[in-house]
């Protein structure tokens, strides 16, 4: 098997991440990786916000204050988990779904192709030595958060991954038969 696939075969999430993030060239060159996902009619219908320092405490005050206005009852415990989620990592990217009406190319598909970009991404990343997690939760569907950080109506948050360096070893995934996830017609 080649150096490629065993790398994409072993790729796992980590949720504990610590400092370094990833550099500014490092970045420019993981963007790079995650601009080549599938697109069709090269809408490009994604674009990517990172949240990075004290900027990281600003977003989680904004997630504790949308966190309030969808649940005027969510307790101490809750709000500061929202509070401190952003702290979880170094660095965030927030990957948006830029929708377009197009006669060719379906919303669906458009939030595909981001997906495809958010996975990249995490690869580009894990390619570069660092170590990540694709987040969402209720804060990712939420039309306030959405509008702090800028979204038009037209946008869409697909995922927020968290991005620094594995603290700790990576955890053991289960070998899955391929199987139970593959038919022929």
């Amino acid at each position: 098997m080649n150096d490629t696939l065993q790398f994409l075969q072993r790729r796992n999430s980590s949720p504990r991440l610590i400092d370094p993030a990833p550099s500014a060239a490092e970045l420019e060159q993981i963007f790079r990786a995650a601009l080549r996902a599938p697109d069709h009619a090269w809408l490009r219908p994604w674009r990517f916000i990172t949240i990075a320092g004290q900027r990281r405490e600003d977003f989680g005050l904004v997630l504790e204050r949308c966190l309030r206005q969808r649940n005027p009852k969510a307790d101490e415990g809750a709000l500061a988990k929202a509070r401190n989620a952003p702290l979880r990592a170094p660095l965030l990217v927030v990957v948006v779904a830029s929708l377009t009406d197009h006669p060719k190319v379906p919303a669906i598909e458009q939030r595909l192709s981001a997906g495809c970009a958010a996975q990249a991404l995490l690869l580009a990343a894990e390619a570069s030595g660092y170590s990540g997690i694709w987040r969402t939760g209720d804060a990712a569907f939420d039309r306030n958060v959405m509008a702090a950080l800028g979204l038009q109506e037209n946008e869409e948050i697909i995922g927020m991954i968290y991005l620094g360096t594995r603290d700790g070893t990576g955890k053991a995934l289960p070998a899955l038969d391929t199987a139970d996830f593959v038919s022929n017609w």
